[in-house]
């Protein structure tokens, strides 16, 4: 019997950096056990391209990556998702669509990097620390037995994670 593939979507305000390199670190450590997906709340429109860097350097496609709205996500021809995470305060404290499915959530938040002022040095530093920061929370999330977990507990481990 194959494992089940689980559904994540990746939330900031404007899907970017930040949730676009969450969606890509997580398509690479969960080794096929997730879709994953990202979107934004004010889309830019463009993906950052130090962002794009930063996925190259690790070997992570970025292929078909842009920047889009969590509209797309809310519909009845969406994905249905088994998971979203907030990756920065602002889209945490947004008002989000109904997501249907009732899926786990979490906030895994972190500075965006495009916000760095200073050289191109700094910027791309900033970019970097974040995909490993990022890293962290998708690693333990990975390493959880998701299939033996129920909603309630599934949602303690991931609120767990956020405090790490």
């Amino acid at each position: 019997m194959s494992e089940k593939v689980y559904n994540v979507l990746y939330l900031c305000t404007g899907n970017s950096a930040r949730s676009i390199m969450a969606e890509k670190l997580l398509a690479f450590w969960g080794k096929g056990r997730f879709c994953t997906y990202s979107a934004g709340s004010f889309p830019t429109g463009q993906v950052n391209p130090l962002a794009l860097q930063v996925l190259t350097a690790k070997q992570l496609s970025t292929d078909g990556l842009r920047s889009k709205s969590w509209d797309e996500f809310s519909g009845t021809d969406a994905p249905l998702m088994d998971f979203f995470f907030t990756v920065c305060d602002n889209a945490k404290d947004a008002v989000c669509p109904v997501w249907p499915g009732h899926p786990v959530t979490g906030h895994w938040g972190v500075d965006d990097p495009a916000a760095v002022d200073g050289s191109d040095e700094d910027k791309l530093w900033a970019f970097k620390m974040v995909a490993n920061q990022l890293e962290n929370p998708i690693k333990a999330f990975t390493s959880l037995r998701l299939e033996s977990l129920d909603h309630l507990k599934l949602q303690q481990e991931i609120d767990a994670i956020a405090k790490v």
